[in-house]
């Protein structure tokens, strides 16, 4: 059973609801500072929840809770901070006139994701800000927008995996009526929003959950220190926390799915685990609102578990993030092996990622020293979400330096076709488009001058694997922030601008062709020629047919197309002068049994309609 936390305002008796899970407090009042100030009396049910109803207090009444007589704390399910994690929580209006009523979402296996961060896509770093380059991303062909954790963190520069007030929107961003805003100006223009949520652990600065009840248990460990409680004693509370956390952004702030971060972290051996009962919870939610909505996982087991339906077993997580793509891609093409890329850089690792998805797939790993993974054979593409970069795998360098950093223009053109082109959803990460020369650097602003201090201890510790020559940015300073935002001139550099046009033309391509229609594993054949390094993709889907043909040698390479049938015409070459390449030539037409010669790091596409379902 779900129960609501938090104050909720209600327009038509002009009275507001306060809920908050504090099961083992002998007394809790609700203290109103504003407009008026009020100490008010909150009466117990038998699970723990503290409830009282008061009329005529408006929108924006500044409140607090005070637990046994004890100094008064902010509201663990407030909805917003103006001030910040440990100012006073404000009452918010739940509803909205929402211009976009009749939005129903997207399907799942036709998005296309951009990863951003609020506070450096834009120079204005806001809601706002995303809001006055949604044209933009419309015109790349962008229909889904992922964003980086907004719940309330200290100060204003932050990754958003530090936040402790789940349920409140980040202030510095423009806070919740602005968050609304943006959603429906996303649904105006077709684009889907997925929010990244943190349930597998809580920021250290303005973390007052375990001052309410046991939100924390000793029984696991945790890089964050104790573990969430999600199968103690008293962990009825908690999930139901986290569950209606999850159900508000999707309700009240339609926003269209989650991205659920390292969801292995979160500990929880009940009979149902938290992640079902979450995916039960959103399709019940789903039948209600007619509206599309999904759960993304971030996981590293390579366990299908999380993504398997419930009658199989699963967790009915819709998809999951595959870094493993990520890694084979990205040791091949930079060379690096150090770290947990050590269990990469073979060519026949980049050639597993498209054929099973898990590289490491029941085999042994290297890096793991033990027998890792499980097979991903049945089900379909649509349920991996690949990248050649994201906000992990460059801020979690030393430097943060992006790819286009570490490799040549080639191999940044290649990477883009390698993913983009892939049966599985491709997600870019924002900037990668141009290919952005600044760094994603990781940042805080925490006013807890010891916190700090082991932030940057920890910081080069974590990633001692990673680590080059140079120092890495101090995470605290405002000039590490400002650094790692975007720079919106790639238009006045010719070899940005063609490079931002070449990923609208694989993202037309992936959109308006038929043969991405379908997500079943039989849609795509994996043509291999391992020893020269060269790949051939056949997507097929609706009677029409892609053949792309990946090059990830250094050298022109000559490969035989066995077995093609058909007559397919070229579509792009990623080596035409049109993309600042060499133009070196290609065949305008593939016949069945041809030979064809490929550029040097190079995809080349194909495209046949007529003999293919």
């Amino acid at each position: 059973m779900t129960r609501f936390v938090g104050a909720k305002y209600q327009k038509e008796t002009k009275t507001c609801l306060f809920s908050v899970w504090a099961p083992e407090a002998e007394r809790v009042t609700v203290e109103v500072f504003d407009p008026v100030q009020l100490s008010i009396p909150l009466e117990p049910d038998d699970w723990g929840y503290w409830k009282a109803e008061v009329r005529d207090l408006p929108v924006g009444t500044l409140y607090k809770y005070k637990v046994n007589d004890k100094d008064p704390l902010p509201d663990p399910a407030s909805r917003f901070q103006p001030e910040g994690p440990h100012g006073p929580s404000a009452v918010v209006a739940s509803d909205h006139a929402w211009a976009t009523a009749d939005w129903a979402g997207i399907p799942k296996e036709k998005l296309i994701i951009y990863e951003l961060h609020v506070g450096t896509f834009s120079p204005a770093g806001t809601f706002e800000g995303v809001i006055d380059k949604l044209d933009y991303l419309v015109d790349l062909g962008i229909n889904a927008i992922e964003i980086m954790p907004i719940a309330q963190f200290p100060g204003s520069r932050n990754w958003g995996y530090d936040g402790v007030d789940l349920y409140a929107v980040q202030n510095s961003y423009g806070g919740p009526l602005a968050f609304r805003s943006m959603v429906d100006a996303c649904h105006q223009r077709g684009i889907a929003v997925i929010l990244d949520v943190v349930y597998n652990h809580i920021g250290p600065e303005g973390n007052y959950l375990s001052q309410y009840g046991p939100y924390f248990t000793d029984k696991y460990n945790t890089p964050w220190g104790q573990a969430i409680n999600f199968d103690d004693a008293w962990s009825d509370g908690v999930r139901n926390y986290f569950l209606q956390n999850a159900l508000m952004w999707l309700r009240d702030y339609r926003v269209d799915g989650l991205r659920l971060d390292a969801v292995h972290a979160i500990k929880d051996f009940s009979p149902k685990h938290f992640l079902q009962e979450l995916s039960e919870a959103v399709d019940q939610l789903k039948e209600e609102s007619g509206r599309e909505h999904f759960l993304i996982a971030e996981v590293d087991l390579n366990d299908t578990r999380f993504i398997s339906p419930r009658e199989r077993g699963g967790f009915a997580m819709d998809a999951q993030w595959v870094d493993e793509f990520h890694h084979a891609l990205h040791s091949w093409l930079t060379g690096e092996t150090n770290g947990y890329y050590s269990d990469f850089g073979r060519f026949e690792h980049l050639v597993n990622a498209y054929k099973n998805t898990y590289v490491y797939n029941g085999i042994y790993s290297p890096h793991r020293k033990k027998v890792f993974g499980t097979r991903a054979d049945n089900h379909p593409f649509h349920q991996f979400v690949v990248f050649a970069q994201n906000h992990d795998q460059t801020g979690n360098r030393m430097l943060g330096e992006r790819l286009s950093q570490l490799v040549n223009y080639d191999a940044l053109k290649l990477a883009a076709a390698s993913y983009l082109l892939s049966p599985y959803i491709p997600m870019l990460f924002m900037g990668e488009e141009w290919g952005e020369t600044a760094p994603f650097n990781y940042f805080v602003s925490h006013t807890d001058k010891d916190l700090v201090k082991a932030v940057r201890k920890g910081r080069k510790k974590e990633f001692a694997d990673f680590h080059g020559k140079g120092e890495p940015a101090d995470p605290q300073s405002e000039d590490t922030f400002q650094a790692s935002k975007l720079n919106w001139g790639f238009r006045q550099n010719p070899s940005q601008l063609a490079l931002w046009e070449l990923y609208r033309a694989l993202i037309n391509i992936r959109k308006n062709n038929r043969a991405y229609q379908s997500s079943s594993r039989d849609s795509m054949q994996v043509l291999t020629a391992t020893d020269k390094h060269c790949l051939g993709l056949l997507k097929t889907g609706g009677g029409h047919a892609i053949l792309s043909l990946l090059n990830f040698s250094s050298l022109p390479i000559t490969i035989p197309l066995l077995g093609l049938k058909g007559r397919f015409s070229l579509l792009l070459n990623t080596d035409d002068l049109t993309w600042e390449g060499q133009g070196r030539q290609v065949p305008g037409e593939l016949l069945e049994e041809q030979e064809v010669t490929l550029p040097p790091l190079s995809a080349v596409v194909y495209e046949e309609a007529s003999n293919y379902k």
